[in-house]
């Protein structure tokens, strides 16, 4: 009888049929599945992302207005008849809390020209501000006021200002203070202005008070206005205080992924968008490899049926019962035994190999979960634990303090003149300086204690649990200045550095860890103007000082 006409054959054949069939449902289910897992594991991690940008810009922002509010505060009024002793008082607060990069102004009570204004900007003084909206509300608030972002008109270019009225005794308003930030400046808007997402993708600000893109990753959008209401849909609904995730259609008529959250103290909001071609791209090519594949599989399938059915039927049989048994935990997962040096032989060993490697990728599966594990808490480059585990730890440090009443330090180190190194020797000896600067740090720091790395030549040390906070933190600063200046050795070269250390104290009261961070940050970079290889300790006044 004809081989075709058996019912074996017919039954292999419906197996066949029930195998591609399966396949195609699979994929037809398999497939929207896949993508919407994608989509939402992208979608949270820019939402995470977006998050974190929004937390800085807030935090930057309220930076600011609080120094706005301190100095217009702290001004005294008969100042105000001296011009160059009220530009010497300018310069003075701008050299120690540099934060408005494009100067302090004071202006005159009806807004003709400025009393004063430092650093000192070309055409700037002879500017009527009368008619402007900031100095305007400042001049009815008694708390800061920020303006819409706007391009200076002496500079030109996209600025921000903060502005507090001067009040004398009798609570008139003398003068109105404002301090001038380049959106682009370091610390404010540069990073999401210089950083993209995926290939592709990228970061905007929207002020939805004023209609404008206050900051992209795109140089062109800063300070364009915001499209037409129609346009995109899910911009609108942002427009309108939707906050969190979604597919939309851009200006470009390019289907983006995106994600919104709200700037808090400024109503702006934070958009990470990305294609969803390339959200989905991992999913389409492993589409098209499955596709390939699969028919690649089931053609040979139905060759070695065909040649080999006779004969290897009854071993085939057995061998699958053995393996559908040991996948049903029936029986223990474990090589077959060998019989015959045939093609049910290679398919059994085809087994067994399946098994070994089944068992090698469980081995390595619990070791890649590990490493995953603890890649996400520390530095790749380092071993040092990464900014979200500093952030973690100082949190808890912070909680122990309040709670049992303990103090603690925190100490950030960046080293001097590193650069250099890496323009003229490669990011290779670079890599090598900072992996020895790590373990230095490390040498001598207790189990309590915490060693991150920020980034590129940044250093952070966390010293919790101790009784003299501010002798134990400069002793420790002393030790770290004295190891880093030791000469390292790459490859035969010499080099010597030297580190800028900020060290801020946390003695109680009410301060966030971005404050304190701050603070440290502040005194090293105070420790840089110092001449460097010093450290400065940041007191309470917000003027860090050197031991």
């Amino acid at each position: 009888m004809p081989i075709f006409q058996s019912i074996k054959f017919r039954l292999i054949g419906l197996g066949i049929l029930i195998i591609v069939a399966g396949i195609g449902l699979r994929l037809f289910f398999a497939l929207p599945f896949a993508q919407g897992l994608l989509r939402d594991e992208v979608a949270a991690q820019q939402l995470s992302i977006a998050s974190y940008i929004a937390r800085d810009i807030d935090h930057s922002v309220q930076a600011r207005q609080a120094l706005i509010a301190e100095l217009s505060s702290a001004l005294p009024p008969a100042l105000l008849q001296q011009p160059e002793k009220l530009a010497i008082w300018l310069e003075e607060r701008q050299r120690v809390n540099p934060l408005f990069n494009s100067g302090l102004l004071v202006v005159r009570p009806d807004g003709d020209g400025l009393l004063a204004e430092y650093p000192t900007v070309a055409g700037r003084s002879e500017l009527v501000f009368s008619e402007v909206g900031w100095f305007q509300s400042a001049l009815q608030a008694d708390t800061p006021v920020m303006g819409r972002p706007q391009r200076g008109r002496a500079s030109g270019e996209p600025i921000l200002i903060m502005a507090a009225p001067v009040r004398n005794a009798a609570r008139q308003v003398v003068a109105v203070l404002a301090g001038v930030v380049a959106l682009n400046t370091p610390g404010f808007l540069d990073r999401l202005q210089e950083t993209q997402l995926g290939v592709s993708g990228g970061f905007l600000l929207v002020s939805p008070a004023d209609k404008l893109f206050v900051g992209a990753s795109d140089p062109a959008m800063v300070l364009k206005p915001t499209p037409p209401v129609g346009v995109n849909l899910l911009h609108d609904r942002a427009m309108a205080g939707y906050r969190g995730t979604g597919i939309t259609i851009n200006a470009k008529g390019i289907e983006e992924l995106s994600a919104m959250v709200t700037v808090p103290s400024t109503g702006w909001f934070v958009v990470a968008r990305m294609p969803t071609a390339e959200v989905f791209h991992p999913i389409n090519a492993m589409l098209g490899f499955y596709l390939k594949n699969t028919l690649l599989i089931v053609a040979g399938m139905i060759a070695i049926m065909l040649l080999l059915l006779p004969r290897t039927l009854r071993p085939l049989t057995d061998a699958a019962h053995a393996m559908r048994e040991m996948a049903d935990g029936k029986r223990q997962l474990a090589p077959l035994p060998i019989r015959r040096q045939d093609e049910v032989g290679s398919l059994v060993l085809g087994f067994n190999y399946l098994v070994e490697r089944l068992r090698d990728k469980e081995m390595a599966l619990k070791e890649s979960e590990a490493r995953m594990a603890f890649m996400a808490h520390h530095d790749a480059l380092t071993g040092l634990c990464n900014r979200a585990m500093l952030e973690d730890r100082l949190q808890q440090a912070m909680a122990r303090a309040q709670r049992d009443g303990g103090h603690f330090a925190l100490l950030f180190c960046d080293l001097d003149d590193f650069k250099p190194i890496n323009d003229e020797y490669g990011h290779e000896a670079g890599d090598a300086i900072l992996r020895q600067v790590a373990a230095r740090l490390q040498d001598g720091r207790r189990s309590t204690d915490t060693v991150a790395r920020l980034g590129g030549d940044e250093f952070v040390i966390l010293l919790t649990d101790l009784n003299d906070t501010r002798n134990a933190a400069v002793g420790v600063a002393q030790q770290l200045l004295a190891a880093i200046g030791i000469p390292f050795n790459i490859a035969g070269t010499i080099f010597e550095l030297s580190a800028s250390i900020g060290i801020a104290l946390y003695c109680g009261g009410g301060i966030s860890t971005s404050q304190l961070m701050s603070q440290a940050d502040i005194a090293m970079y105070q420790a840089k103007r110092a001449g460097k290889n010093e450290f400065f300790v940041f007191d309470e006044t917000l003027e860090p000082f050197r031991i």
